[in-house]
């Protein structure tokens, strides 16, 4: 796999360049309403993203965020299927392509892309912005209206991030159904909030219907053991934030947590980790706690003491979100 910190940097180089010379005001205006949509429930029947003020401002406000969600959504794939390099790659309501990126920081190589979504403004940012990865110099950016009239040619993997939320419940359907007949492989990426949780939950169940089968986060295929209503599985990514970030979004920190939830799903067979950390780790003294879900279905947890050996320094390097145990060269 590509080391992702060379695609991240010319994203944060690029974004920087195109943030150059947009008043402050405008791109903070942008972004305040840009996070109420975004953070809203409410489908919407026109794109979100209207003029190249907006474009540039959505830019700076999510595409780092996003970088970053879909890469670990992407990872935790990629463990699960060794063996698979997407042959094409379509993204899904990409915007300005921020999953295109993570998948050039996923799997070394060139391949056929296509961006479809249907704001223009976002499609010629985002080939603009494209044009400093190599991998993605042919890539195809196309307007089409993602809902129930949505057809797609046949591709290898099929990314779809942050776009069910903007979606009506029948076009989220026709949405999932599409990519289940046209992909080998789906991965879908919401905001991690109970309501995005929900999307995905209801995503993955018409996916394992259509025949695909779960890699990541889930070790099993069969239903959620989370009880609906009582907490909702998702995950968090640590995203840097450069000075003019930080400048357009507000704050100090130099670095911020995207919570998302996922589902990553294949055609062919794949090989699920056998329990996933589904909370941060507690490191206490001489043991750590680790809340897993597991491949019976179920959630628990197991303690890791010192007696174990190699396998409590693992558990103390553990994140949420990491398998465990972590693969290993053998697995």
């Amino acid at each position: 796999m590509n080391d992702p910190v060379a695609p991240a940097e010319v994203l944060r180089r690029s974004l920087a360049a195109l943030l150059d010379g947009l008043p402050p005001k405008q791109a903070a205006q942008a972004v305040d309403r840009l996070i109420d949509n975004y953070r809203g429930a409410t489908p919407t029947d026109a794109p979100i993203l209207r003029d190249r003020a907006d474009v540039a401002a959505y830019a700076a406000y999510r595409m780092p965020a996003t970088f970053e969600a879909v890469h670990q959504a992407l990872e935790a794939f990629a463990d699960a299927v060794p063996d698979f390099t997407p042959a094409s790659h379509t993204d899904l309501g990409g915007g300005t392509g921020a999953a295109t990126w993570a998948v050039t920081a996923t799997w070394d190589g060139t391949r056929p892309v296509t961006v479809l979504d249907w704001a223009e403004p976002a499609l010629t940012l985002g080939k603009e912005i494209a044009a400093a990865n190599p991998a993605l110099h042919q890539a195809s950016w196309r307007r089409a209206r993602i809902g129930a009239d949505l057809t797609l040619d046949a591709t290898d993997l099929l990314t779809v991030s942050y776009v069910l939320n903007e979606l009506t419940a029948p076009d989220r359907t026709a949405l999932v159904d599409a990519a289940a007949a046209a992909a080998r492989a789906v991965v879908i990426v919401e905001a991690g909030t109970p309501a995005g949780y929900a999307r995905v939950i209801e995503a993955r169940d018409r996916l394992i219907a259509a025949g695909f089968h779960i890699a990541a986060p889930c070790p099993h295929s069969a239903g959620c053991p989370i009880v609906p209503g009582s907490d909702w599985c998702h995950f968090a990514a640590r995203v840097s934030r450069s000075s003019l970030h930080r400048q357009v979004k507000g704050g100090s920190l130099p670095y911020e947590d995207e919570k998302f939830s996922y589902v990553a799903a294949a055609r062919f067979p794949v090989a699920p980790a056998p329990n996933r950390v589904v909370r941060k780790p507690q490191i206490r003294k001489g043991q750590v706690l680790l809340d897993l879900c597991e491949t019976e279905p179920a959630l628990g947890r197991t303690t890791v003491t010192k007696r174990h050996g190699d396998l409590y320094k693992a558990a103390r390097d553990a994140d949420w979100g990491d398998p465990w145990p972590p693969y290993t060269e053998e697995s």
